[in-house]
């Protein structure tokens, strides 16, 4: 793994590596595909990535997705967002769900997701949310912990497709 960091960052600083919001163009540096990483993601079209940014884009802070981009590249290296869900509990109080993070392959154990998630957690709290949520497979809880994130209950799901 070490070659691999080290071939990837070849000519990189890492701090360089900045967290800025999605923008419609990162449709064209590999977003969906970096999504595919993570999930199912079937190819999404032009005009559905259109649409969809536009849908979000209307939500203002309330949904923030982010992203790095590989300059050099010109590819989204990683992503994550934040969804802000305003409560009755807690003095009509604020929680923040992550999701979707995810660093490409060819970028871990650069500190990427770490940065993602910084950036997603400090939206939550200058949003005011009380606190930030997220679900992860056992294989990534131990990254979360190190990120100070705590193991709390139990998650459920219902698909319906």
């Amino acid at each position: 793994m070490e070659n691999k960091i080290n071939s990837f960052s070849h000519g990189h600083d890492q701090n360089k590596f900045q967290v800025r919001k999605l923008e419609q163009s990162d449709k064209s540096k590999g977003f969906i595909e970096l999504l595919q990483q993570l999930s199912v993601c079937d190819s999404v079209s032009d005009k559905e990535f259109e649409e969809r940014f536009q849908e979000l884009s209307s939500l203002g802070d309330d949904h923030v997705i982010c992203v790095i981009e590989d300059d050099q590249l010109q590819k989204i290296i990683a992503t994550g967002s934040v969804l802000i869900e305003k409560k009755f509990l807690r003095n009509c109080g604020k929680v923040g769900h992550i999701e979707d993070v995810v660093v490409d392959s060819s970028a871990r154990g650069l500190q990427l997701g770490k940065k993602i998630l910084e950036f997603l957690a400090e939206h939550a709290r200058s949003s005011g949310c009380y606190k930030v949520i997220l679900d992860c497979g056992s294989e990534n809880q131990g990254f979360y912990e190190k990120c100070g994130f705590k193991h709390k209950e139990i998650q459920m799901v219902r698909y319906f497709v």
